[in-house]
């Protein structure tokens, strides 16, 4: 089960780097039904409902399940299309999609996963307030999943002499793994994907700043009230401490240095653009892409070399999650690639309605539902492609969404981001999270528990920063 932690802590590196959205570049959404939608539909909510109705099964079978659900898009698109096409279809989503995802994922899970926080400090409400203050500005330095795999065991121990720690976890969840990545194209997904459109790496931090700070703020003040709730209870905490207080101390420090080499792999892949690309049927692989694939392989073989064995035993290190993760994100790697299709078509579509809802009466861009689409999306879809087709209904120009539509590439990057924390499954870091502090005992909320948190929560603010920033 520790082995699952490190694993599902993995996938919310992935959750810094890569686009899904490239899946559907060559399927023409036009002529698709909404049931193509129904083998992704199926995935998500097999992630959802099955841990909670049938624990055992989904613990044993979880990816003959996912596998199933693929199949049950490949095989009516292979008979309606053409093999050729379907092969087409799954090397475009694997080959040029979730392989350099898993790559990314792999590394920071690796590199994250060498560096152990020793020693502990006691769990109060301003230390607790503290650390994911902390976590929320590293976010945006290291990713949203390098931060949270840096911090979510440490938080967990400090509080380990607690009787509620939920709550701690799913703040930091909203916090740490989410809302804190909004400022620079390395804290999520989405923001680096705009970076790779032609995005300015300073630009969201310009112009997301204000409604960050805005959340951020209200969620730690929020946290510290609701915490401190809690710790005042007579019977808050438990006769005895299973870690005592000690020190902090970190093992395994290079991983810092493999940390920055990582980002740095990840800017050149951006900034970098030799104009050079091989092919294999109809995929580019650009040399930048290829260059930043091979350091990061580097990467993981190096941090695997240098760390000292009692860091990743510190940390339970294991590759169970990551296989866990990996075999979930392959499915919905491949039966998101219509849906995606269907989005892209616009208004000749499935989703044209989606598309006509953020358009005003005057046909300009409507900010509010801007935000709100790409952040309902972004709650259950994954929310790079989310971003990217958002990016390209508004205007798909750079240039001009940095300039006359600022305001509008504002509220889809703000929607992207802090709505993802809307559910477990709207970006990657929040399932690493979960599992780990399940693995240490702590009782999270199920999937619609959550969801109750975030809607009490979260939904409250975003209505207030509608009317703030996005009218």
């Amino acid at each position: 089960m520790q082995t699952r932690a490190a694993f599902t802590t993995a996938i919310a590196s992935l959750g810094l780097a890569f686009p899904l959205p490239g899946l559907a570049a060559e399927l023409d959404g036009a002529g698709l039904s909404v049931a193509w939608a129904v083998p992704f539909a199926g995935v998500l909510l097999s992630i959802a409902l099955l841990p909670l109705l049938a624990p055992l099964l989904w613990h044993h079978h979880f990816g003959k399940i996912a596998a199933a659900w693929a199949l049950a898009f490949l095989l009516p698109f292979g008979v309606a299309q053409g093999a050729h096409a379907a092969l087409a279809v799954t090397l475009h989503a694997l080959l040029a999609e979730y392989l350099p995802f898993i790559i990314l994922l792999t590394a920071l899970f690796t590199v994250a996963g060498g560096i152990c926080v020793r020693g502990n400090l006691r769990g109060t409400p301003a230390l607790n307030t503290g650390l994911l203050a902390l976590g929320t500005l590293l976010a945006s330095v290291m990713g949203t999943t390098g931060a949270a795999m840096l911090l979510i065991r440490p938080l967990i121990r400090a509080n380990d002499d607690r009787r509620h720690v939920a709550h701690v976890v799913v703040f930091f969840i909203f916090l740490v793994a989410n809302a804190g990545g909004s400022l620079t194209p390395l804290g999520d997904p989405p923001l680096f994907l705009g970076f790779l459109k032609g995005v300015d790496f300073f630009w969201t931090a310009r112009h997301v700043l204000l409604p960050m700070l805005f959340l951020c703020a209200s969620l730690l003040a929020i946290f510290y009230l609701l915490d401190r709730h809690y710790y005042l209870n007579r019977e808050e905490i438990k006769p005895l401490d299973p870690t005592p207080d000690a020190p902090l101390r970190f093992d395994g420090g290079i991983n810092f240095l493999l940390l920055a080499a990582v980002v740095a792999l990840v800017l050149m892949s951006g900034v970098w653009k030799p104009g050079i690309a091989g092919e294999i049927m109809g995929i580019p692989l650009e040399w930048q892409s290829l260059a930043r694939d091979l350091g990061l392989v580097a990467v993981i073989l190096l941090s695997l070399q240098l760390t000292p064995a009692a860091a990743r035993e510190g940390n339970d290190f294991g590759w169970g999650p990551m296989l866990e993760v990996a075999k979930l994100f392959a499915a919905i790697f491949l039966t998101i690639v219509p849906v995606i299709a269907m989005l892209r078509a616009g208004e000749e579509g499935a989703f044209a309605a989606v598309v006509r809802a953020v358009t005003g009466p005057d046909g300009r861009p409507d900010d509010a539902m801007y935000f709100w689409m790409t952040g309902l999306l972004s709650s259950f879809l994954d929310n790079a492609p989310t971003y990217l087709v958002f990016f390209n209904t508004a205007s798909g120009d750079a240039a001009e969404l940095m300039g006359p539509l600022a305001s509008t590439l504002a509220a889809i990057s703000a929607g992207a981001v802090f709505m993802g924390a809307n559910s477990y499954i709207g970006n990657a870091p929040n399932m690493m999270v979960k599992a780990i502090a399940e693995e240490r005992g702590i009782r999270m909320p199920s999937f619609f528990g959550y969801m109750a948190w975030s809607g009490a929560v979260l939904v409250p603010l975003f209505i207030v920063m509608t009317f703030i920033f996005f009218r």
